[in-house]
């Protein structure tokens, strides 16, 4: 039995977070979602140590890929992808997707320079989320 695939789905968007779940549970991967980037980095133990002292370290996840909208309040998903990318060591190596429902080539070429693994337009579909797949177990 393969290793199950887990998702920290990151959206501001309710609908938008939805969408992206319900596609990565059809396509058989454990999903967690947070609403903006300090929740996703509280999830994964970056958050600011004394809003995270609640979360123990047994709660920090392991996740094997990031998918993360561009745009939104508080913390963009490229500034997600840079504290991701440059500030820990244990997830320097973990694959970020960033969606947007803007096609932007010098946006999507600053984030595929900082570390993205993939550059995807929204709304996401099944067809995107098995090429991804494909992509990280090869």
């Amino acid at each position: 039995m393969e290793e199950e695939i887990h998702v920290l789905a990151v959206d501001d968007n309710l609908i938008d977070r939805k969408l992206v779940e319900r596609i990565l549970k059809i396509s058989s991967c454990k999903v967690t979602t947070a609403e903006n980037g300090l929740r996703a980095l509280e999830y994964l133990g970056l958050g600011d140590p004394q809003q995270t002292k609640s979360l123990t370290t047994n709660s920090v996840m392991k996740v094997n890929l990031i998918i993360t909208d561009y745009c939104m309040p508080g913390m963009t998903g490229f500034e997600l992808l840079k504290i991701v990318k440059q500030e820990s060591s244990n997830l320097k190596e973990v694959p970020v997707v960033i969606l947007s429902s803007e096609n932007i080539p010098t946006r999507i070429n600053k984030c595929l320079a900082s570390g993205a693994q993939m550059f995807m337009q929204k709304p996401l579909k099944l067809s995107d989320v098995e090429k991804l797949k494909g992509h990280l177990l090869n």
